[in-house]
């Protein structure tokens, strides 16, 4: 598979395109928005099935560059920067991201997503197979939509507080990824954890019940969540 690494950071570009073909990618370094613009550009050969976009480029903001590519072609993209807040998560979603994953990350993890985007990519669904929306995540029989803040369970729509809805948002974009209570309580409620352990237990109980997929967030002991893929 052919991927494009937009990084202006050659150390990390170096090291990271190491690795990913040795794993089978045929890779292209893009320093800058404008060569990964021109890198997209048809010239005849096997296209890019997924682009790694680091945010922080030197010549436009990688936001800016990942809605310009979304305007030219449907290849995945997935962001790879250090911007964890959710608010810049769902902002990447919604310019057309198909993934986003935060600095520093697991290297296996990170190729892990790589395939399941272009698995995702992939045409010749079978015949009835369910078409996940523009910009949405599915983990088993649940599709999240981002952009539009729908979530939906066997192609039924789940009514979900607006809390609810921030806390599986935040989950369910880091698949098998343990998240802390006092980072949970920090991310979704922007505020500290003391007094609010009880509010998140409570929503997680919630949204197990209307999803009605009990296993599909675990519990870890002393620590925190982390949501179940059942496909991984």
């Amino acid at each position: 598979m052919r991927l494009l690494l937009v990084e202006d950071d050659n150390h990390v570009a170096g090291a990271l395109s190491a690795i990913l073909s040795r794993h089978g990618f045929q890779v292209t370094h893009a320093r800058s928005g404008e060569e990964a613009l021109k890198a997209l550009l048809p010239a005849g050969g096997p296209p890019f099935g997924v682009v790694l976009l680091d945010l922080g480029l030197p010549d436009q903001d990688g936001y800016e560059v990942c809605g310009k590519i979304r305007a030219r072609t449907s290849v995945p993209v997935i962001m790879v920067t250090a911007r964890a807040d959710v608010r810049s998560r769902i902002h990447g979603l919604n310019l057309g991201a198909d993934d986003y994953v935060v600095k520093p990350y697991d290297t296996g993890e990170l190729l892990a997503r790589i395939h399941a985007v272009a698995r995702r990519n992939q045409p010749g669904d079978p015949e009835g197979a369910a078409t996940p929306a523009p910009g949405a995540l599915v983990i088993g029989a649940v599709q999240v939509e981002l952009p539009t803040r729908r979530v939906s369970v066997d192609g039924e729509v789940v009514a979900l507080t607006r809390k609810e809805f921030d806390l599986l948002a935040l989950l369910v974009q880091r698949p098998g990824v343990v998240f802390r209570r006092e980072q949970i309580i920090s991310e979704v409620w922007r505020t500290s954890w003391e007094g609010t352990g009880r509010t998140l237990e409570v929503h997680v109980a919630s949204l197990r019940s209307k999803l009605r997929r009990p296993a599909l967030i675990e519990t870890v002991r002393g620590v925190g969540y982390r949501l179940v893929d059942p496909g991984a």
